[in-house]
């Protein structure tokens, strides 16, 4: 029952760029609290109580849309950990039009302007994340990734539960 889970929206990536970033991730987060793959989430908790009209949201907006050209911009220190941020400004304008629908039901979190970015470590010592950001930034060049669709999550405490893959049809 989703009633009172809370979900979360997050960007799904073409398979190179997912493959990538869930290397990365598997190489550097803390296994222990490793529970998912990596991600850009765009929400971090939607009220499940209202699950069947985001669905019936996300459907339109995703139908209309197509795959957004995303460039990875840089490497950012995040103090416990490290990501990368990515830039596409379709997706700031999906993600303000998504929050302008649902502003009624968000969290303080949801409701600031969206960072797009894929966090590969987090929860470790300042000193371990400043020197993976120092290593990932030495050689870094901006390169490109595709936004395919959007992914609903239910939150269970620790693994997330795909709930479903909108992709974009750009109809």
């Amino acid at each position: 029952m989703l009633h009172s889970t809370p979900l979360i929206l997050t960007l799904a990536l073409d398979a190179s760029s997912q493959l990538f970033f869930n290397e990365l991730r598997q190489r550097h987060f803390p296994p222990e609290r490793n529970f998912l793959q990596a991600h850009l989430t765009l929400f971090h908790h939607l009220p499940g109580s209202q699950h069947d009209t985001l669905c019936t949201q996300i459907e339109s907006l995703t139908a209309r849309t197509e795959p957004l050209p995303l460039t990875v911009t840089g490497v950012r220190f995040l103090g416990r950990g490290v990501a990368y941020t990515l830039e596409n400004q379709q997706l700031r304008a999906l993600h303000k039009e998504l929050q302008a629908i649902w502003q009624p039901d968000l969290t303080p979190q949801d409701l600031q302007k969206l960072q797009p970015h894929v966090t590969v470590q987090n929860k470790v010592e300042p000193v371990v994340a400043r020197t993976l950001h120092r290593e990932l930034s030495e050689d870094f060049q901006p390169f490109e990734a595709t936004g395919t669709g959007l992914q609903l999550w239910a939150y269970r405490g620790g693994p997330w539960e795909s709930l479903q893959t909108f992709p974009f049809q750009g109809v």
